[in-house]
């Protein structure tokens, strides 16, 4: 089966930066497109960044200039560098990904999530 892992989360102050790190593995043919989603508690889920196969990118306005999404697609891995970091970018960060597996079907998956959280 597919699995995506996330990592990089963790407390940080407010101006710092962190990188995190999303891993697919599994039964995987084609990557079409993966993505950063983030839920700040007592909030809705919300987009923050996203990259196709082809490379293109698309950010929310509020982390634009700040954060940068990039992809390796040798070890089917998506960052997110996350510079000048907000206490208003505290949130539980999620990768999701666009996948054919090598059996023929394409569906979305969901990693567990990685906490940020950033301190004034």
């Amino acid at each position: 089966q597919v699995q995506l892992m996330e990592s990089g989360g963790g407390l940080v102050q407010a101006g710092g930066s962190l990188t995190l790190s999303c891993a697919a593995s599994g039964s995987i043919f084609t990557i079409n497109a993966m993505g950063w989603y983030r839920r700040a508690p007592g909030k809705q889920r919300e987009s923050v960044a996203a990259i196709t196969s082809g490379g293109s990118t698309n950010y929310a306005d509020s982390v634009k200039d700040r954060f940068t999404i990039s992809r390796d697609s040798v070890k089917n891995t998506v960052y997110l560098q996350m510079n000048s970091l907000k206490p208003e970018d505290t949130a539980v960060y999620y990768c999701n990904a666009d996948i054919r597996t090598t059996w023929g079907r394409r569906d979305d998956y969901w990693g567990q999530g990685t906490a940020v959280t950033v301190s004034s």
